[in-house]
């Protein structure tokens, strides 16, 4: 099996620590004055949801989890849970909104994701890296905003709210990359 040493380490890395599965989703890399140098980081359980600090020195291997990935249909939220359709046997699935999270922000009716299985089990999913999404709300533009290094708060349709430049308005479409949740472009 594959392994995963210190200088593998970025955001989204999948590790195993202890038999559970966790992603990475902050770190920093540390060179100090004195001593070799590590990776301080958060990972986040795809069983739990829940966050972690871990270091990790120059020795240090962790194994890439067995997961496999299959492309469903985000449903519905039934109030408790979030329910996807496999697009093969049609047969429904639901996961919590722990288990969801990240993808929780991004994802719309219908939207094809990539559902996350660690051993048969189906524990995360993750949605498409680049999504078109409306703006339902942002302040207006005003004359003489016209600087492209400045930035507003836009609410997307899905409830997720982006950085956006003062020339995007209300009802616009956007492309928004899911990963770092930030805005890319104006669809035309």
């Amino acid at each position: 099996m594959a392994t995963i040493g210190m200088g593998d380490i970025k955001k989204g890395v999948r590790l195993e620590i202890t038999g559970v599965p966790y992603k990475v989703v902050e770190f920093q890399h540390v060179k100090p004055g004195k001593g070799a140098a590590f990776v301080r980081c958060k990972v986040k359980s795809f069983l739990n949801g829940k966050v972690i600090e871990k270091t990790i020195h120059a020795g240090d291997k962790f194994e890439v989890p067995n997961m496999a990935h299959k492309t469903m249909q985000f449903l519905y939220d039934d109030g408790e849970m979030l329910q996807f359709m496999d697009n093969e046997s049609y047969e429904q699935l639901g996961l919590t909104y722990d288990q969801c999270d990240d993808a929780m922000k991004w994802i719309k009716d219908g939207t094809s994701v990539q559902m996350v299985f660690h051993n048969g089990n189906a524990i995360s999913v993750d949605a498409p890296e680049i999504m078109e999404l409306k703006i339902v709300e942002t302040a207006p533009n005003f004359k003489g905003d016209t600087s492209s290094a400045s930035k507003k708060p836009a609410t997307l349709e899905t409830g997720a709210v982006v950085q956006v430049p003062y020339h995007v308005l209300e009802g616009d479409i956007i492309r928004v990359n899911t990963v770092e949740g930030e805005y890319m472009e104006k669809v035309k």
